[in-house]
């Protein structure tokens, strides 16, 4: 007969489920190129899939959710698709604010703005405030944003406050350069996403990602479902994570473990 009991004292620890998920949404173009289509029907589908991610993060009961949009480097695509991604924005943020403001998603938007025409600035600064007292779900989607550029604009700041004799280089620490940064008030990301089976970071949440667990998933993003997002939450939860200590079995045996 199965000792579950003892099954039960020897099976691995599962970690807590992940507060905060980001998503490197990534393959609408390989998509589209795989099946004879126009990449910018990839990325429509794409704002598909982000529809069922941002409905199965909320049923899972994920607090956090960031997504990569649009990067800075973004810019160096062709015109004409730059134009696409950005008319896909803004029928995003018309046709899904209502929705997700009466599903109780919180929008906020990271990254520059400066460069953006104004109607997109507008439509961020309405989904930003009407949605700012939601709690169900904290959605942050990374919109022409770029980590090195975001680190850099928090050194700039933390320098002239330095230079105009308001701080004290001594007292400049990681919780101040935290709160120099777009993502000011979110927690770090527990678990980062990628699809498409890349394996880099491409230059988001860089300073936010120093302990995350990184899942990379073979499948194209506009393919994303409940079901990828659960796989990748599984995966997640078997891994032991020890910040920089030891374990618990190896605290046990006196094996030196890594971060």
């Amino acid at each position: 007969m199965r000792n579950e009991a003892s099954e039960s004292a020897t099976a691995p620890a599962r970690s807590a489920p992940p507060r905060h998920i980001a998503i490197i949404m990534d393959g609408n173009g390989r998509w589209a190129a795989a099946r004879g289509l126009p990449r910018l029907e990839g990325h429509r589908r794409g704002v598909e899939a982000l529809r069922r991610a941002v409905r199965a993060a909320g049923e899972l009961g994920v607090s956090y959710l960031t997504v990569y949009s649009f990067s800075s480097e973004n810019w160096r695509r062709p015109p004409q698709e730059i134009s696409d991604l950005m008319g896909l924005m803004k029928r995003f943020i018309r046709n899904d604010l209502a929705d997700l403001h009466a599903s109780g998603v919180r929008v906020r938007i990271i990254g520059a703005r400066d460069n953006l025409a104004p109607d997109i600035r507008s439509l961020l600064v309405e989904a930003e405030e009407l949605t700012r007292d939601n709690t169900k779900l904290n959605l942050t989607v990374a919109f022409n944003y770029g980590s090195r550029q975001e680190i850099a604009q928090a050194a700039r700041k933390i320098a002239q406050a330095v230079a105009e004799g308001r701080l004290d280089p001594a007292r400049i620490d990681e919780t101040m350069i935290d709160a120099c940064l777009d993502t000011q008030g979110v927690p770090d990301p527990d678990l980062i996403i990628r699809t498409s089976g890349e394996q880099r970071l491409s230059n988001f949440l860089l300073w936010q990602s120093a302990y995350a667990e990184f899942v990379f998933l073979p499948g194209h993003w506009p393919d994303f479902d409940r079901a990828a997002l659960e796989e990748a939450i599984g995966i997640y939860q078997s891994r032991d994570r020890r910040y920089g200590a030891v374990s618990i079995q190896d605290a046990k045996t006196g094996e030196l473990a890594g971060a």
